[in-house]
């Protein structure tokens, strides 16, 4: 098996598998992005379409396998690969909103919500003592960028010319570019950007909109609490990890080793760990934490209420949230360790406007961004 394929499959394998784990990264009560009343968590329907969805992303993997593996033998290259992983992706997002689908129809056939008191769980607590920011594991991040700051300033002066830079990773093929400061230390910028972000997003994270049962609204604020923090740690990390594979990607651009497919391959390492982590974490403790165990009482906890019912503002899966009644700027997601904008919200379309317009700007050549085949 030549490497090609044999990053083809991985590809496919690790796309796959993430999908897979899709349905155990959400709460029982929001199978498929769809909220569901504890009652029914184990209804057929929602058993069955777990069983549909996890043939139909199987097939598709075989699918992009079987069409794939012909065509890298036969010369395609690594932009054909990344493309084969993408249409897998959104190929397994459509199979799981047609589940959602499919679930919300039984949901309303059935009348699940008939009957019940819908309420919203609310503890002041995450406002009057928040959860912390872990400052100590930004640290990484910084000491990486650090080190490549240093090995670049150390290597300047031994330079010509630079490869074209993409981000994560150099492309050896392309017109070598002039030597000027700028485009010799862009690595240790995007860095340096990272560094700075990410504690923010955490903070952001950590002062969101706490995701509470209102059946079990105590235990279920306990467990958020242990979850942000676990959330806080991984995002942190994830800077680390983002960091290191630009350090890799900077040896490359600074000719301190060949590029080539193996250390393109090298610059993901901490990606895919950071991905595994993620979903290794999320399957153990569940969405929210509500996998950690039980303190005394909290298994008894039961309110006679159920979250009130809210699925007409949420689409693709419980990953897009549109409320124009909602205060709330950043609310958790359906899936996984995610947080969503409220499309709802003036600042949400007022962050999109000025995305939108800073594309114009460059479309028109009004100002020049960094120009790159791929930021991965």
């Amino acid at each position: 098996m030549t490497l090609p394929i044999a990053t083809l499959l991985a590809t496919i394998a690790l796309v796959t598998g993430v999908s897979l784990a899709l349905p155990a990264l959400t709460r029982p009560t929001t199978p498929f992005g769809v909220l569901v009343p504890h009652a029914y968590v184990a209804d057929p329907e929602v058993i069955g379409q777990r069983r549909v969805y996890t043939r139909l992303v199987l097939l598709a993997a075989l699918c992009a396998a079987a069409a794939g593996v012909p065509l890298v033998a036969a010369g395609r290259g690594a932009g054909f690969i990344s493309g084969v992983g993408v249409v897998l992706g959104v190929a397994d997002l459509a199979l799981y909103v047609r589940a959602g689908r499919r679930v919300r129809a039984a949901k309303r056939d059935g009348g699940w919500q008939e009957g019940l008191r819908q309420r919203v769980a609310v503890d002041t607590t995450f406002r009057t003592d928040p959860v912390r920011v872990p400052w100590a594991w930004a640290l990484p991040a910084l000491v990486i960028t650090l080190v490549t700051a240093g090995v670049g300033w150390w290597r300047y002066g031994s330079l010509s010319a630079l490869p074209s830079f993409q981000g994560y990773g150099v492309d050896p093929a392309a017109p070598a570019r002039a030597l000027t400061p700028w485009a010799a230390s862009e690595p240790v910028l995007i860095q340096t950007g990272i560094t700075l972000l990410v504690p923010v997003v955490t903070l952001l994270v950590l002062r969101a909109r706490p995701d509470l049962d209102a059946a079990r609204p105590a235990g279920s604020a306990r467990r958020y609490r242990v979850y942000l923090r676990g959330v806080a740690r991984l995002t942190l990390a994830g800077a680390a990890c983002l960091n290191l594979g630009l350090l890799v990607t900077s040896l490359q651009l600074w000719q301190l080793v060949p590029p080539s497919l193996v250390w393109r391959i090298a610059t993901y390492v901490p990606l895919v760990a950071l991905l595994v982590a993620w979903v290794v974490r999320e399957i153990r403790v569940g969405h929210a934490g509500h996998r950690l165990p039980a303190l005394p009482g909290e298994d008894t906890e039961d309110t006679g209420a159920t979250q009130r019912d809210d699925d007409r503002h949420w689409f693709l899966g419980g990953t897009v949230y549109l409320n124009r009644h909602d205060t709330a700027l950043l609310v958790p997601a359906r899936i996984g360790a995610t947080w969503t904008l409220n499309l709802g919200h003036p600042v949400t379309w007022a962050v999109l406007a000025a995305l939108v317009l800073l594309g114009l700007l460059a479309l028109t050549r009004v100002i020049d961004l960094p120009r790159r085949e791929s930021l991965f």
